[in-house]
């Protein structure tokens, strides 16, 4: 405690100081806005730390018993505004709960503090006080202990001198080695973490989604800090059970620390473990672990998240901390099955999407308020479409219909709005801004989504004919997910569009080093080489994709590269055959739109790019950038067709 005629001037919990003297409250150094009444009840209920008071008391000391008004809705509008000021919740309180029908309590260790001098062993010295340790108001002070004053002895007053000079000693030599060491003195600065796949303890068969599921929302919490770039769960997953060391895994996804946990468990309990880790010197930063019954799994990850901004002293905003705190229970057996789901759509195949609309289904019918579960079915059915553009006027109206819903139901999911901005462009006739809204609203609510990054770039700048600045924010999803076949090879395309075919050609052969098989890379670097002029290389590359394109496409892509290598007898001959297979088989116009203006035929070339534009088909939002179309652009019918599709002239 502090001594008499000491008054503590800070109290200290957690990253807030409590400025007595100012009657200010601050985080990390940072102003947090509190009103003169609300500052006195934070005041009192810390000074109290750890002991129930009573509303009476809290009317007594701060409104005083003469003066009237309406206590009730005061005291409750003070208490909800402190709880939002630290970030907490009334539901799982950090800082302030409730004690119903008597009052409140502080629940979070003080330390009080002197404007003087602090010296050892002085009263003036207050440690970390536990709760339980803070003193009453009105409690007498604890009883002195006794201490025989053994400096009479002349032994034992050498010995103490004698620890006195190592310990003096020590310290000059540690303080010298610190400035003269390069590495002991370097300083620890985090901008950027991955989260490694956690480890499944629980030795029970079937837990893999489980335990994919704990490090996903640990991502997407930790997604959600100022200034720090976290790595996307598609990049972090592809090391589960890798032998590399965590300097060369922070190498290769290019970040300075790494997060790896541990969860087990057992019935209904779920017990992880977390651990931060400065990666270039493989060096623990920190460790803490957290259980919860399953149905308050999500603060798990919430609270590990908030714990680690403050190891990294991040200063988060009022609305951030409230954010970041905000509680969320959820029936065990329904985010269960959502983990199952979310497992099912990351497999990003045909069958893998199909389950993932079945069981996302069921979530909903379970739990018609899930919000997340509506985000999840809408993405599943944009991919299908983006896969299988045949049946787009179905996935697409469903889809639209999922994501209003789990925008309505919490405003605050990105995944939510990514979506709906990119349904603005298929559902809504080409609605540019409404498109641009909902990408910057997703960019706004976390920047560390890669998704939106990426989409927001291939899918509105670069049609907007923004193709440099559509290649900035593509880098960026890359830099948060840097092992995503289809973020590289979308900036490969972009840097074709952008007319840097040898970039485009360097960009998608180091994207193929990676992923050799990834036949949308092959199809892209078919096309740049087209656009070199480099022929030869080109139908090399088209043949890889033959299975991919399927055989109408392939043969009408064919034709298009024939046609520009001069043959263009020849490409006739294969176009008629790609018309002929079209009354029995679905053919992609873009192809088709691509072949006749290599051929010169702009009147086939706009009537299929009409059917494109009745389909809804997503290449239409290209034609402004597509260098192959560059014959049509003079054409009036080519400046009617941009207007409809309300891109700029």
């Amino acid at each position: 405690m502090v001594s008499q005629g000491t008054e503590p001037r800070t109290i200290r919990f957690g990253p807030f100081e409590l400025d007595l003297a100012n009657r200010e409250l601050r985080r990390r150094g940072h102003l947090v806005k509190l009103q003169p009444q609300q500052f006195a009840v934070l005041q009192l209920l810390v000074e109290r730390a750890g002991q129930i008071v009573s509303r009476e008391e809290i009317h007594q000391h701060i409104w005083g018993s003469d003066t009237f008004v309406d206590f009730e809705r005061g005291i409750n509008f003070a208490i909800n505004q402190i709880r939002a000021a630290l970030g907490d919740s009334a539901d799982k309180p950090r800082y302030v709960e409730t004690i119903p029908r008597r009052g409140y309590r502080f629940l979070h260790p003080v330390e009080f503090l002197s404007e003087s001098a602090v010296e050892p062993n002085s009263s003036k010295t207050l440690g970390l006080v536990a709760s339980s340790e803070v003193p009453s108001n009105n409690a007498a002070p604890p009883p002195l202990i006794a201490v025989r004053p053994f400096w009479k002895k002349p032994i034992l007053w050498g010995a103490v001198a004698l620890v006195l000079i190592i310990g003096l000693s020590a310290v000059w030599w540690l303080a010298r080695r610190r400035h003269t060491s390069p590495d002991a003195s370097a300083q620890i600065t985090v901008k950027s973490i991955a989260v490694l796949p956690f480890v499944n303890l629980s030795e029970k068969p079937g837990e893999e989604y489980f335990v994919e599921g704990m490090t996903d929302e640990l991502i997407t919490d930790l997604a959600h800090l100022p200034d720090m770039r976290i790595i996307s769960r598609t990049s972090s997953m592809q090391y589960a059970g890798t032998k590399k060391s965590i300097p060369q895994i922070a190498k290769e996804l290019n970040v300075d620390a790494v997060v790896e946990g541990s969860v087990v468990r057992a019935g209904d309990r779920v017990r992880i473990r977390v651990q931060l880790i400065y990666a270039p010197r493989d060096e623990h930063m920190w460790a803490s672990a957290y259980e919860r019954n399953l149905e308050n799994v999500l603060d798990l990850e919430q609270t590990a998240a908030l714990d680690i901004a403050d190891e990294l002293k991040l200063q988060l905003t009022g609305q951030q901390l409230a954010r970041a705190s905000r509680s969320r229970t959820v029936s065990p057996e329904i985010y269960d099955l959502y983990l199952r789901c979310r497992f099912f759509w990351d497999k990003r195949d045909d069958d893998g999407l199909k389950n993932a609309i079945v069981c996302f289904n069921q979530v909903i019918a379970k739990d018609p308020s899930y919000a997340e579960a509506y985000a999840g079915l809408a993405d599943t059915d944009i991919l299908l479409y983006a896969y299988a553009p045949t049946s787009s006027a179905k996935l697409i109206g469903e889809a639209e219909i999922a994501a209003e819903k789990a925008v309505y139901l919490d405003d605050n999911l990105a995944e939510a709005h990514t979506s709906l901005a990119m349904l603005a462009l298929y559902n809504d006739n080409w609605n540019w801004m409404e498109a641009q809204k909902h990408y910057q609203r997703a960019l706004r609510l976390n920047p560390n989504y890669a998704t939106a990054h990426h989409w927001y770039g291939d899918a509105y700048l670069e049609e907007m004919g923004r193709v440099d600045e559509a290649i900035v924010e593509i880098r960026r999803a890359a830099e948060l997910d840097p092992l995503s076949p289809i973020i590289a090879t979308d900036l490969g395309k972009a840097m074709i569009f952008a007319r840097r075919y040898d970039d485009a050609i360097t960009q998608l052969n180091n994207t193929l080093a990676l992923y050799p098989d990834y036949s949308l890379a092959h199809y892209w670097l078919y096309y740049a080489y087209a656009e070199k002029g480099d022929y030869s290389k080109a139908f090399v590359e088209l043949d890889k994709v033959q299975t991919f394109l399927g055989r109408p496409r392939y043969l009408a892509e064919r034709a298009f590269l024939t046609a520009r290598s001069g043959d263009s007898k020849k490409a006739r001959v294969m176009i008629d055959d790609v018309q002929a297979l079209s009354q029995r088989e679905y053919v992609n116009p873009s192809a088709m739109v691509y072949a006749y203006t290599a051929l010169g035929d702009k009147d086939q070339a706009f009537a299929w790019l009409e059917r494109g534009y009745r389909e809804k088909l997503p290449f239409m939002g290209s034609i402004k950038v597509v260098p192959c179309l560059d014959p049509l652009r003079s054409d009036p019918r080519y400046s009617d067709l941009t207007h409809r599709l309300g891109l700029p002239s």
